[in-house]
């Protein structure tokens, strides 16, 4: 990183569109936040320090577990590390990764992550190829999403400490091969490969902090009063993930490292409203690929992912399946399994996955994403419909789905820090009702989003319309969580 700038937080402006006004105790609170952004720039040795701590501990959890026998039934996550690592990853890790993301936006990826950490350290030894075009074909996020969510239903990755070598290791030794091949001291597996990508960057356009860019001020400092050259104010930094600071307007992309903390008077840490981003940026910045990750990924591919193992519908297809195949004398669907790292194939545990239930299971994820993702998106249609029909804007109106969908994916995976807690003899209380309070209050988050972006362009019945359009495609999700937690 580079050294340190002579500016101090007060002459860093925050961005006009973003100021908060207030008293003495907003203006304390700015200058604490740009004090923060500002350490963070002269301090990226501490930060480092506290990415190779992660990374050892990471590398424990991942790594030993997959070599020790299965635990039994006498274990506990307090005198076993395999049961203690399938809690930290999948009860407490992942979970709370992703509400950090709403509330300090991607500081996990600048400051905590480990596979961030060890992609840009072997970047430094790249061979410093161009970054060719199928990576950063803009469709990453949402396949890389699918096909590692999918994956890990098939291979119970939840459950048992070998497949998560294969997931986890195996996308570690992914992001080191990509810094090796491409680019110098970046992390080009973080801008366009990493599975998880595209749901942080979603989440983080909620966060109520990030660095932000006044643009009339970078302008400006370009050329110092009085001089012809356009020689910059303040020291040069280094953007690992590539984001183009100068034209920098949200927050999806950065992982609040710091390091251009003050560059050119013009970038700071500060406060936002939480609807900043969705109701002012999104709608200059649409995203097919986005809005395929939001109603397909998060909001239809998740929710089947987590249904089918608890579903009476798959049950009962599986069921009429089987016996249609048995009258027939065709039995080696029920009877063949395959290895571990294709299907989950533990006999000792009573745990195995027959081809069968591997083919309906990609079938009923499958099913889910697609007549989720459609039904969604027809209602999304109609409430652009309401407004005047545009693609920027069918984009526009699917961004203020983001808190409801972020809160599904959260839901799902804080059922395993229920189940893990559970099964050690802990019981969470008044779980259903944060639950429900949860789903409740993401939504009319959602409906309220939709409300300010369809008032920038409409009034009365339209707007009205359009806000009705959200609200009933957020009660279709919500009933995907009603049948997972209260039904079944």
């Amino acid at each position: 990183m580079a050294a340190s700038t002579s500016l101090k937080p007060h002459d860093v402006r925050p961005p006009r569109e973003t100021r908060v006004p207030g008293g003495a105790r907003d203006a304390w609170i700015d200058a604490k936040l740009a004090d923060l952004g500002q350490w963070m720039q002269r301090h990226g040795g501490a930060i480092r320090t506290i990415q190779w701590g992660v990374v050892a501990v990471y590398l424990v959890l991942v790594a030993v577990p997959a070599f020790l026998p299965l635990p039994d039934r006498s274990a506990h996550l307090w005198n076993n590390l395999t049961v203690f690592a399938q809690f930290a990853f999948w009860g407490i890790w992942w979970p709370f990764v992703l509400v950090s993301m709403v509330v300090v936006g991607r500081a996990w990826c600048g400051i905590l992550c480990p596979e961030g950490a060890l992609t840009e350290f072997a970047s430094r030894w790249s061979l410093g190829r161009a970054v060719p075009r199928w990576i950063t074909w803009g469709g990453w996020p949402f396949v890389a999403f699918a096909g590692t969510t999918v994956y890990g239903q098939m291979v119970s990755v939840y459950g048992y400490p070998k497949p998560v070598l294969a997931v986890l290791g195996g996308s570690t030794v992914a992001a080191v091969i990509v810094g090796l091949l491409y680019g110098r001291n970046k992390r080009v597996w973080c801008r366009y490969l990493c599975p998880v990508n595209g749901v942080f960057a979603v989440l983080a356009k909620l966060a109520p902090v990030s660095f932000q860019v006044d643009h009339a001020a970078w302008a400006t400092s370009a050329k110092p009063r009085g001089a012809t050259a356009s020689k910059p104010r303040g020291d040069a930094f280094n953007c690992a993930p590539l984001v183009p600071v100068k034209t920098m307007n949200g927050a999806g992309a950065c992982h609040m490292c710091g390091r251009c903390s003050g560059y050119r008077g013009s970038v700071r840490l500060a406060r936002r409203s939480p609807t900043h981003e969705i109701v002012h940026v999104a709608g200059t910045e649409p995203s097919l690929d986005q809005t395929m990750l939001i109603l397909f990924g998060m909001m239809g591919l998740a929710v089947g992912a987590f249904q089918w193992s608890s579903s009476p519908w798959f049950i009962d297809v599986k069921q009429a399946l089987a016996t249609w195949l048995i009258e027939r004398g065709t039995t080696w669907p029920l009877e063949t399994t395959l290895p571990w790292y294709i299907l989950t194939n533990y006999p000792e545990h009573n745990d195995v996955l027959s081809v069968l239930d591997g083919g309906l299971l990609l079938g009923y994820i499958a099913a889910a994403a697609i007549v989720l993702g459609l039904s969604l998106s027809g209602l999304v249609a109609l409430a652009t419909l309401a407004l005047g029909w545009s693609r920027a804007r069918f984009h526009h109106l699917t961004q203020t789905l983001i808190p409801v969908a972020g809160c599904g994916v959260f839901l799902g995976l804080s059922a395993l820090t229920v189940t893990f807690l559970r099964g050690d003899g802990i019981l969470i209380p008044y779980v259903s009702e944060m639950r429900a309070a949860l789903l409740l209050g993401t939504s009319l988050w959602s409906v309220w989003l939709a409300w300010s972006v369809a008032g920038l362009s409409a009034r009365g019945l339209r707007r009205i319309g359009a806000t009705l359009g959200i609200a009933a495609a957020c009660a279709l999700s919500v009933s995907g969580w009603v049948l997972l937690f209260w039904i079944w």
